[in-house]
């Protein structure tokens, strides 16, 4: 009978090499369903292997739980079995993970850790013991348990120091960083937190550090979210370089093996076809050998295990799927090579639009949309597919690639209402609307956000009143008190630009309270944006020195910290504009040629028609007739190009519907917990990362009527 399953095994491996899971299933399956008993073992050990390609091939959770839940019966009656319970157990929390069933996930968690505890002190004891406080830390995440998961963090570190192990120490500390990121109670905390990261790095050999890109994208990502969130964009960007060359470098290796994969293959299917005698099969040999060699040096380059298993038919390898953190048995994956690539180009946008490097920003914006859009039809997420249509155990990586779409999307609208592109900015913001109506309870976090780029929309199309209201809503639907100050902001400086007595009051309403706690944000992204916004009131009310002095601070602080030139060009036109109506027309001059050089190196067609509008001023002040008359032509060919783009954006079908002061209806989901599936181990949106969004006036007409290019900062949930 164990010769009869060994041979049913082997079938079974066939056919999952040949992408046949069903048969393979059905193979190991008639071992379980066999009128003759086999072996307790066999069939445990069966069952577990069904599990196994159940949860890595198909969406069938709860078949493959009620073969671990079998398998666990089976195995009460046998005393020792130490890898196997643990197995089960481990298969079987991921099982409860899937469905969302966190209070059996730890319980079953906490067998697991029982059983380790008592087993000894064995290497493979103690992996097991890590891989239980890894999965406990998640379940304790996904229930805002951030100080019980650090602690179970913090038991496998200890136990990854006992075994020497300094890349699984890795692994817990980053883990770590990752939990302080998301708790965020303490800036202290998490700065010990990521020094400690650097700190065992250090101690990974530079050789091991080359095969453990999983640890090096995961730790240079959370660093750079840390970096942002602080506003130290000098060392963010630093490590923004390091994983655009890590990621350049890893696609040309993935293509390089793909390329000798197929040399390979092709090899083997010449010698599997030659006649055995043809003078040309050693040559075919020799170049196997040749072709396995290569391919052995270059997986091992990348970290990746020897392909040769696969040519051999013994195991069929998953190479280039997973950017793996933590060695088996532990479940060491953040998230797929593929929406690491994503997020790594999403931040190179980010770090480029403030500088203007829009030609790169279009790139990559395009390049993540692809890769996204690619993986979502390989979820299932077609035209029409709806949260609802979605199978359970998909709605986790489903929701990793809409947030990273929506935040793709959102890039694409900040870039395009720079360049006074309406019409494109309409068409992105009508995909992020449909989407969330599609998807309500996964884009979630995405409501506010959605609101606010309402509110842009309007604001550069000349809708202030519009804009306003909007703004206000993205500030109710958020629970982020740094992007409800940024909201405020933005609704005081639409309300200032209406320009009567009210609106200029209700601008000060909303001024005064985050002008007053300025300092108590993280970072200076709030203490910019309101500086500035205090600075246009001021001005508004003719209180010019004290304007003058307020926007001077925000530039100085803009220009150090911030590097958004963008904000710089606004920050300058405004004080230009004061220098002027303060008859310092020396400084005016310089300030306006500087803003007017930024603007146009953004290619921001509302800020260069204001900035040549007061610059005509000034030659009119100081008589340079020609000068003058060249300003104003210049500045006619620009309004002559930006009205035609706001009647463009004006007789769309998608206007009206944007800034209509109307809520997303949306049809919110109660048969299912979707909330709960998705609070796996996402990327979500729970770091503050910026997004520089240029708020422009459509006419230079008052000089107050024009919005500064702010970083807003986001909140979601970044899991284990």
């Amino acid at each position: 009978m164990e010769a009869l399953a060994e041979g049913l095994w082997g079938l079974a491996d066939l056919h999952e090499q040949k992408g046949e899971i069903g048969k393979a299933v059905k193979c190991l399956e008639a071992i379980c369903q066999s009128q003759v008993s086999f072996l307790p073992i066999i069939e445990i050990k069966t069952r577990l292997r069904i599990a196994t390609l159940l949860l890595k091939h198909t969406h069938n959770v709860n078949h493959a739980k009620s073969h671990l839940e079998r398998s666990q019966l089976l195995l009460k009656s046998i005393p020792s079995c130490f890898e196997l319970k643990c197995r089960a157990y481990s298969l079987l929390c991921q099982c409860y993970h899937l469905v969302g069933a966190i209070p059996p996930q730890k319980q079953i968690i906490n067998k697991g850790l029982e059983l380790a505890s008592t087993s000894g002190e064995g290497f493979s004891v103690k992996l097991w013991y890590c891989n239980f406080n890894s999965q406990l830390a998640n379940a304790l995440v996904i229930e805002g348990d951030y100080r019980g998961s650090i602690s179970a963090l913090e038991r496998g570190f200890m136990c990854a120091s006992e075994l020497y192990y300094p890349e699984l120490q890795m692994f817990f500390a980053t883990s770590m960083l990752h939990v302080h990121l998301m708790q965020w109670d303490d800036v202290n905390s998490v700065e010990r937190a990521a020094e400690k990261c650097n700190e065992v790095w250090e101690f990974i050999q530079p050789d091991k550090r080359r095969q453990c890109m999983g640890l090096f994208f995961y730790n240079q990502l959370l660093h750079t979210f840390y970096r942002i969130r602080i506003c130290d964009y000098k060392n963010a960007g630093l490590h923004v370089d390091k994983l655009d060359e890590a990621m350049k470098n890893e696609v040309e290796q993935m293509q390089q093996i793909k390329k000798l994969t197929s040399e390979l293959n092709a090899i083997n299917q010449s010698l599997s076809q030659s006649d055995p005698h043809n003078k040309e099969r050693l040559a075919l040999y020799e170049k196997q050998t040749q072709m396995q060699e290569q391919l052995r040096r270059v997986t091992c380059s990348t970290g990746m295990e020897s392909l040769e298993s696969s040519y051999l038919g013994n195991a069929r390898q998953h190479w280039g799927d997973k950017l793996e953190l933590a060695p088996p048995p532990i479940d060491g994956e953040w998230l797929p090579r593929s929406a690491v690539y994503a997020l790594v180009d999403l931040m190179v946008v980010i770090f480029g639009r403030p500088k203007g490097l829009f030609k790169e920003c279009g790139k990559r914006i395009k390049s993540g949309l692809h890769v996204i859009q690619e993986e979502l039809v390989k979820l299932g997420i077609t035209d029409g597919v709806r949260e609802v249509d979605l199978q359970h155990s998909s709605i986790w990586m489903a929701g990793v690639y809409l947030m990273l779409l929506m935040q793709f999307l959102e890039n694409k609208i900040a870039v395009d209402l720079t360049r006074s592109e309406f019409v494109e900015a309409q068409e992105a913001l009508v995909q992020m609307k449909n989407w969330f109506v599609r998807f309500p309870t996964i884009l979630q976090g995405c409501e506010s956000i959605i609101e606010m780029l309402r509110g842009q929309y309007a604001h550069s199309l000349g809708c202030f009143t519009e804009a306003a209201f909007h703004f206000l809503e993205a500030a109710k639907l958020t629970e982020s008190r740094s992007m409800q100050a940024m909201c405020h902001v933005y609704a005081a400086v639409s309300y200032i630009c209406i320009g009567d007595a009210e609106s200029s009051s209700q601008a000060l309403d909303l001024i005064g309270p985050v002008y007053r706690v300025m300092d108590s944000f993280v970072g200076v992204r709030e203490k910019t944006s309101v500086l500035f916004a205090y600075g246009l009131l001021l001005m508004k009310q003719h209180n010019l020195q004290e304007a003058r002095i307020r926007l001077a601070s925000g530039l100085r602080i803009t220009h150090q910290l911030l590097g958004n030139i963008q904000l710089v060009s606004q920050y300058l036109t405004i004080l230009g504009s004061l220098a002027l109506a303060l008859h310092d027309t020396g400084q005016a001059r310089e300030i306006l040629k500087s803003s007017l050089t930024l603007a146009k190196t953004l290619y921001d067609i509302p800020t260069q028609i204001w900035v040549v509008s007061i610059l005509t001023a000034l030659y009119q002040e100081l008589g340079e007739k020609g000068n003058e008359m060249e300003n104003s032509e210049y500045e006619r060919k620009r309004v002559n190009d930006l009205q035609k783009r706001l009647s463009d954006a004006r007789s769309s079908i998608h206007h009206m519907e944007l800034i209509n002061k109307e809520k997303i209806e949306v049809r919110q989901l109660h048969d299912i917990d979707i909330k709960r599936a998705i609070a796996g181990p996402s990327m979500g949106v729970n770091l503050d990362i910026p997004e520089s969004i240029g708020l422009s006036a459509p006419l230079p007409a008052p000089s107050t009527s024009r919005l500064m290019d702010i970083d807003t900062g986001r909140r979601g949930k970044k899991k284990i």
